[in-house]
C-alpha cells in the first residue's frame, strides 16, 4: 500500500471526494459556459438581431462543448500537458455518445458522461505519463483509447439513465408542481451557492421544462437574495459580484454562521412553487438545461428563459410571448428575491441570528 501511494503522490492522483465532486465537477461547468453557455447566448442575439455571423459562431461554440469540459476537468486535475490536450477527443467522444441512449434515442447525459470518462481517462494517462521513452506517443495513445473506448460501453447507458432522472424530476414537478417546485427549487439554489456546480448537476439529468423553471427560480433567489442581504456590508460591489457573478461567495460566511442562509432558502421555497403554480414558468431552452443551474449568473437563467420563449413560438408550442411571461420572469428572477430575502433578512437581524458583519465578504 505504501508503494502504491507514493506512486499516485508521485503522478499526482488524489482520489477524494473534493477532487472530483468539487474541483472537477467545478471546472466542468466553467468548461460547459465557456463553450455550449456562450455559444446559446451568441445564436440567441444572433437570431434575434438577424446576424448570422453570431448564430454561426454560437454553433462552433456548442459542437465544441465536450470537448471543453474534458479540457477543463483535466485542467482541475492538474492533467501534464499531453494528457491535457488529448482530452479534447475523449470529451467530444464522451459527449456526443452519452447524448443518445441505448436504443439509439436522444439523451441527455452528454455531461454526465463526460464527468466520469473524463475523470478515468485524464488519471490513466498520468499514470503513464513520462514513465516511457516515446511518451509523446504512449500517453495520448492511453488517454485517448481508454476515453473512447469508456464512451462507446458507458456513456449510451449514462445517457439513458440521466434521461429517465430527468424525465422523472419533470414529470413529478408536472404532477406535483408545488411540492416539487418547492423541492427543486430549494435544491438547486443550494447547490448553487455550495462549492459544487448547479449548472453541472441540471446538465447532467437534463433539467428542463418546469423543473427547469423552479431550478432558476432557486438560483435567482440565492444570487440576488444574497446581493440584497449583503447589500449594507458589501455595497455595490457586492451587489454586483454575487447578483451576476456567484452566491458561492458567502460560503466562507455560511461555514461561520449557517443561519445567514435561511433567509435565501425560504425565499426559494416561496418563488419555486409560484414559479410552477402561478406563472408556469419554464426552462425550454432547446440547447442545454445547463442553463438552468446558473440563476442570474452572466443573465444566463433568464436568456435561457428567453431562448426558450422563442423556441417554442417559432415551433408551434407557445402563441406569443405576452406580458405575463414577462411579469413572471421579473418576479421570480429579480423582485420577490430582493424583495423577499431582504425581509426574512431583517426579521433575522432583530432576532439576533444574523448580527453586522456576517455577511462581510473580503
Amino acid at each position: 500500500m505504501g508503494q502504491i501511494s507514493a506512486f499516485l503522490k508521485k503522478k499526482n492522483i488524489v482520489i477524494s471526494a473534493k477532487r472530483y465532486g468539487v474541483d472537477a465537477l467545478g471546472a466542468m461547468a466553467q468548461g460547459l459556459f465557456c463553450s455550449l453557455l456562450i455559444g446559446t447566448i451568441l445564436d440567441t442575439l444572433g437570431k434575434q438581431l438577424g446576424l448570422a455571423f453570431l448564430v454561426e459562431v454560437g454553433g462552433y461554440c456548442s459542437a465544441m462543448s465536450g470537448a471543453a469540459m474534458a479540457v477543463a476537468i483535466g485542467y482541475a486535475l492538474q492533467s501534464p500537458p499531453l494528457v491535457l490536450f488529448s482530452l479534447a477527443t475523449v470529451g467530444y467522444a464522451a459527449n456526443a455518445l452519452g447524448s443518445t441512449t441505448l436504443d439509439g434515442g436522444k439523451g441527455a447525459g452528454g455531461p454526465l458522461a463526460v464527468l466520469f470518462i473524463a475523470i478515468i481517462a485524464a488519471e490513466l494517462g498520468k499514470v503513464v505519463s513520462k514513465e516511457t521513452k516515446i511518451d509523446l506517443l504512449v500517453t495520448p495513445l492511453v488517454t485517448i483509447l481508454s476515453g473512447v473506448g469508456l464512451s462507446a460501453l458507458w456513456a449510451p447507458a449514462i445517457g439513458t439513465a440521466a434521461s429517465s432522472l430527468g424525465e422523472f424530476v419533470r414529470w413529478a414537478t408536472v404532477l406535483q408542481p408545488f411540492w416539487m417546485g418547492i423541492l427543486v427549487s430549494v435544491v438547486i439554489g443550494i447547490a448553487l451557492t455550495l462549492p459544487i456546480s448547479s449548472a453541472a448537476i441540471c446538465a447532467a439529468i437534463g433539467l428542463t421544462g418546469l423543473a427547469g423553471g423552479a431550478a432558476v427560480a432557486g438560483c435567482c433567489a440565492n444570487m440576488v437574495g444574497f446581493a440584497v442581504l449583503s447589500f449594507r456590508e458589501n455595497r455595490w460591489g457586492g451587489l454586483v459580484s454575487q447578483g451576476l457573478g456567484t452566491s458561492m461567495l458567502q460560503m466562507g460566511n455560511i461555514v461561520k454562521n449557517p443561519k445567514i442562509w435561511l433567509p435565501a432558502i425560504l425565499t426559494s421555497a416561496i418563488t419555486g412553487p409560484l414559479a410552477t403554480c402561478v406563472f408556469g414558468f419554464q426552462m425550454n431552452d432547446p440547447v442545454s438545461a445547463v442553463a438552468s443551474g446558473m440563476g442570474t449568473c452572466g443573465m444566463v437563467g433568464p436568456i435561457g428563459v428567453y431562448t426558450g420563449w422563442v423556441n417554442d413560438v417559432a415551433t408551434g408550442a407557445k402563441a406569443a410571448i405576452t406580458a405575463f411571461d414577462w411579469t413572471g420572469m421579473i418576479l421570480i428572477c429579480f423582485v420577490l428575491p430582493a424583495v423577499l430575502t431582504w425581509l426574512f433578512g431583517l426579521f433575522f437581524r432583530r432576532i439576533g441570528w444574523i448580527k453586522e458583519g456576517d455577511l462581510k465578504l473580503d
